[in-house]
């Protein structure tokens, strides 16, 4: 077993290719020099040595041919839902993806045709709408009801926006960018809302492992077994362990109608997995792997508390109560700025990049996006430099 890892530790990224870190300053005008990158969702700290072990084992034998016997990465997902989320995955239901955003776009071409809709509940993760309207499809967005600062489901208000030309609706389980964890009576309405407009349902639980002391995620394919002729379940190491860049991730499917139309759909596109993504997940689903995770989420807990704490002592600014994610969503409506004018503030003043809400779709516009999987010190210099930004409010 390791060592408890040091999440403080700074661990220089500029000059790595990374997109989060080198595309701060071209993207966001936020300087390399002293900016801080809270926008992409990846994390600044080192997965676990499982997975440093894996890789080295991978160069030291030094042949990286095509990938074969799946056996040990299928178990390893397997126990890994079984032991931390109570469900039994068959191995036959896996399929490899190169991520959930290409996970989702399979979806989309496997389950829809050009012209259909699909529903989002918005303000919700920007990629799903991006690759939705690259394909030729709809955006059909049914905003959440902003209530007490806590998101809710509202589908009083979405069957009047139902027409009968969509045919799917992608659920952000637990939700980014508000960090909800939906309960068992939620995700009950949202499979019987599926099932009155006859849409697949697709489940991306991308952040299910990232779960705070007071909440409990609830796998859909779980919460509601009776919804799994019409499920799609996504699911993924990538973003609990921080190993986004092996490009891996599993769209998993009980029902076989469903299976097989997926399948055809891999098989005609020629898609076939990441060796290395194959082997960093496979290390990362362990018992070395699970007291990684547990380590790392206690100290994600100790970042939001002083992160949020600091925010809402600004007024005007509100940082929604997380459950779940690292993703700390801001409410800047209280300012009464317009968006451009607080952006400024955070980009410009505080030096800081963060995601603009707007890009999340219907009920993001006031809200920014902070990434707080990073060093402690880093996230105290950001709400310093917040403060500051905004002291005239104060």
């Amino acid at each position: 077993m390791s060592s408890t890892p040091d999440f403080d530790e700074i661990i220089p990224r500029l000059g790595t290719h990374s997109i989060k870190w080198d595309g701060m300053e071209p993207i966001y005008g936020v300087p390399a020099a002293d900016g801080i990158p809270m926008w992409v969702a990846d994390m600044d700290f080192r997965p676990p040595k499982a997975v440093q072990r894996a890789l080295q084992g991978m160069l030291d034998h030094g042949i990286y041919g095509y990938w074969g016997d799946n056996a040990a990465y299928e178990a390893a997902i397997g126990w890994w839902m079984q032991t931390r989320h109570g469900w039994q995955v068959d191995p036959s239901w896996i399929f490899t993806t190169h991520g959930l955003v290409n996970g989702t776009a399979l979806c989309v071409d496997a389950f829809t045709a050009p012209g259909d809709g699909v529903v989002l509940m918005t303000p919700v993760y920007h990629a799903f709408a991006r690759v939705i309207r690259a394909a030729g499809r709809q955006v059909v967005e049914c905003p959440l009801r902003l209530e007490d600062g806590r998101y809710q489901m509202d589908f009083d208000a979405w069957e009047t926006q139902m027409t009968g030309a969509e045919k799917m609706l992608i659920l952000c389980s637990p939700h980014n960018p508000g960090g909800r964890v939906w309960t068992a009576e939620e995700l009950r309405a949202t499979a019987e809302f599926c099932a009155r407009h006859d849409l697949v349902l697709v489940s991306d639980e991308i952040h299910h492992d990232l779960v705070f002391p007071g909440a409990q995620h609830q796998v859909m394919a779980t919460a509601v077994p009776e919804c799994r002729d019409r499920l799609v379940m996504m699911t993924a190491a990538t973003k609990t362990f921080n190993i986004a860049g092996c490009h891996s991730g599993n769209v998993i499917i009980a029902d076989p109608d469903l299976r097989a139309r997926f399948a055809a759909r891999m098989g005609a596109m020629g898609i076939s997995p990441n060796s290395f993504g194959m082997a960093m997940t496979t290390a990362a689903y362990s018992p070395e792997g699970a007291a990684w995770v547990d380590a790392l989420v206690g100290y994600l807990d100790g970042n939001r508390k002083l992160f949020d704490t600091a925010v809402n002592a600004v007024p005007g600014l509100r940082s929604m109560a997380l459950e779940s994610t690292y993703l700390a969503w801001v409410d800047f409506s209280g300012t009464g700025m317009e968006p451009a004018e607080f952006i400024a503030r955070v980009e410009k003043t505080a030096r800081i990049a963060a995601n603009h809400g707007a890009t999340f779709g219907t009920g993001g516009e006031s809200f920014l996006r902070f990434n707080l999987a990073t060093p402690r010190a880093v996230v105290a210099e950001a709400v310093d430099r917040l403060a500051a930004a905004f002291a005239d409010l104060q």
